[in-house]
């Protein structure tokens, strides 16, 4: 009984031990929620701008983290996260160590594909990394751009969703995550929408993206 009670005492602990290894983000905008560190992986939800979410921990190669948002677990770009460092508000993965984030491995399915989306941008401004290696249409060297927290606009109409819908173009892979705001390299061709000036469109990461054809960042994504 008592080696029993002994037993039952240190799987607490280490369960206490593991929720405080825990740390509280919030996402700095709608954010995506993957099946696994990489954008070739699902996206099996998203984040709302704005909404705390409890980070396991973050890969130490690669700016993903894995993320638990009420009954969504899945994995996250970590710029995209933001937490309290001293007197600011930071983006996570940038002082995951400042803030002492847990590092975790990725999944073995998915180490190769998370080792290619190392160190880009995100709210930071950083520099962002090469390619992530997908299907015919990617463009070779080219990454999203921009920073987080931009605004999505309204739902667009319904013409303008049947058209994109219908017409399908194209995947490109970038190296980064599909937010509002996120700027297309000038080598990724957008697709008019006749009728809708205002519009291109793209498929990005998995996801069909409206883009503003001025500055060429995105403006809506279809989830």
């Amino acid at each position: 009984m008592r080696k029993l009670f002994m037993t039952t005492t240190a799987a607490a602990i280490a369960l206490a031990g593991a929720a405080q290894a825990q740390t509280m983000a919030t996402a700095g905008t709608d954010l995506n929620v993957r099946s696994g560190p990489g954008v070739q992986n699902e996206v099996i939800g998203s984040i709302k701008s704005g909404a705390e979410v409890a980070v396991n921990g973050c890969i130490e190669s690669a700016n993903w983290c894995e993320v638990v948002a009420g009954d969504l677990n899945g994995w996250s770009y970590g710029d995209y996260l933001t937490v309290k460092a001293g007197d600011k508000i930071e983006p996570l993965y940038p002082n995951r160590q400042q803030i002492g984030v847990t590092v975790i491995e990725a999944p073995a399915a998915d180490k190769a594909g998370a080792g290619q989306n190392a160190a880009v941008g995100g709210v930071t401004g950083a520099a962002m990394g090469a390619l992530v290696a997908g299907p015919i249409g990617a463009v070779a060297g080219a990454a999203l751009g921009g920073t987080s927290g931009a605004a999505a606009t309204e739902e667009p109409d319904a013409q303008v969703t049947t058209y994109v819908t219908q017409n399908t173009v194209d995947p490109v892979y970038l190296e980064g995550e599909v937010v509002p705001g996120a700027g297309i390299p000038e080598d990724v061709t957008l697709y008019d929408i006749p009728e809708y000036p205002a519009y291109r469109y793209a498929q990005i990461n998995g996801q069909t993206v409206l883009v503003n054809p001025n500055d060429r960042q995105i403006v809506y994504i279809y989830r």
